[in-house]
């Protein structure tokens, strides 16, 4: 654990495989973060199997590859961790030093990349206390907090924030929706001692408040009172019938009535046809249902709002944003199409720094990408267009091909038949 006064900054990233950890004094910590990213950059991908373990709870996980993907905006700088086979469950994950977020803020950052135009699956990560055994990691393992996005169909694209509190999960109580195109993606996570956080992707905030407000972490502050109850001559009845009002006498008319210009056909036999009855029709003089005015109620009192008093069960709890231990970082999740690349892990207590390092790594490559897909889909459309064009210039010569077919078919069968009448002279002869 760090000393008090310390501040701390674990970067997974320009590649996600390797883990950097650093404690320096509060007083120095640009210098901290300088020779951090410089550490960091001079490192390779080499080895970062060996520094991620598969869990091995179940034989058939799927399988992570290296990649920057078909499209990116630096084919090194872009490289991350991307899922390679189609519906399966993942599980992987890599250990750090232990730390514990008490009295101060918690950031967690990272990019996720759905270039596979994704249908259904998880793009989150998950942060397990440090006892976590990771070759036996799986969906029902104890984690600290679930950070992310899923998507599965129209219903559901959404961002997951899911804190762990008294060995129970809880949901955020809000909809947080996350992006869904094929592009990077930056997600990031503030968690604060003072019990508030913030979510923001791609660098700008898209939710914020209070964790006590907007997860179920406590039970409600204020009940209603349960020996309150309203009074019996409680009115809530803004407008009431005019005592006063009266229907008019000739109110009363039927809705429809026979036809009076209607006449009985010359033809109609009433032995056959029965007695003839004219057609109906709207009655102008319908005025329909009579009701009385309304008139402002003399006895109305409001609506009736029950009284509420102090829940007796309700303890606060200063310390929800607290955790006592974090040491794994996993990618638990499910996917149907493979493809998603997770990149530019970070965890620290700096805002500012976490958002000048989204900056420097999602910031820095993010236009090219778009750039680059935007030159692959210019040039599928032009193959695609090229490809309509020929199969449209073939079906005049397929189309000749078949007359010419049917004319050698019309000639064979000519010749035929000019056999056949001089075999027929021949035989009346015999």
């Amino acid at each position: 654990m760090e000393a008090a006064g310390t501040w701390w900054c674990i970067v997974f990233c320009p590649n996600p495989s390797h883990v950097f950890a650093s404690l320096k004094p509060a007083l120095q910590p640009r210098e901290c973060l300088l020779n951090l990213l410089e550490a960091a950059g001079r490192r390779s991908w080499d080895g970062w199997s060996q520094r991620w373990v598969e869990s091995k709870h179940k034989s058939d996980y799927g399988k992570f590859k290296l990649s920057a993907g078909k499209f990116y905006g630096d084919a090194e700088k872009d490289k991350g961790l991307q899922t390679s086979q189609d519906a399966r469950f993942y599980a992987l994950s890599t250990r750090f030093d232990s730390f514990s977020n008490k009295d101060k803020t918690l950031v967690i950052q990272f990019s996720v990349k759905h270039e596979q135009n994704i249908d259904c699956g998880g793009g989150y990560v998950k942060l397990f206390p440090a006892e976590l055994e990771q070759s036996e990691m799986h969906g029902e393992s104890e984690y600290n907090i679930m950070f992310g996005p899923d998507i599965c169909g129209p219903p559901t694209k959404k961002v997951h924030v899911i804190f762990q509190y008294k060995k129970k999960n809880l949901q955020i109580n809000k909809d947080i929706r996350c992006r869904d195109d094929s592009f990077t993606h930056l997600y990031t996570l503030i968690v604060r001692p003072d019990n508030t956080y913030e979510v923001k992707i791609d660098n700008s905030k898209v939710e914020s408040g209070s964790l006590e407000e907007d997860w179920d972490f406590l039970p409600a502050k204020k009940i209603k009172d349960p020996e309150a109850k309203k009074p019996d001559d409680w009115d809530e009845r803004p407008k009431i019938d005019d005592p006063e009002d009266k229907k008019p006498e000739d109110w009363d008319k039927a809705e429809h009535i026979p036809d009076p210009d209607a006449v009985k056909p010359e033809d109609w036999d009433e032995e056959m046809d029965g007695e003839w009855e004219p057609p109906v029709i709207q009655n102008p003089d319908y005025k329909g249902e009579w009701k009385p005015r309304q008139i402002d109620n003399p006895d109305y009192k409001g609506k009736w709002i029950h009284p509420e008093i102090d829940n007796p069960e309700y303890t606060p709890d200063s310390t929800l944003y607290q955790y006592d231990s974090f040491g794994v970082l996993g990618l638990d999740l499910w996917q149907v199409k493979s493809g998603t690349i997770f990149d530019n892990f970070l965890m620290t207590d700096d805002e500012k720094y976490a958002e000048e390092y989204g900056n420097e790594t999602w910031g820095v490559t993010k236009e090219a990408e778009k750039k680059m897909k935007e030159q692959q889909d210019e040039e599928d459309r032009k193959k695609q267009e090229e490809e309509e064009k020929k199969r449209k210039d073939e079906e005049p010569q397929e189309e000749e091909e078949d007359d010419d077919d049917e004319e050698e078919e019309k000639e064979e069968e000519k010749e035929e038949e000019e056999e056949d009448e001089e075999e027929t002279p021949l035989k009346d002869e015999l």
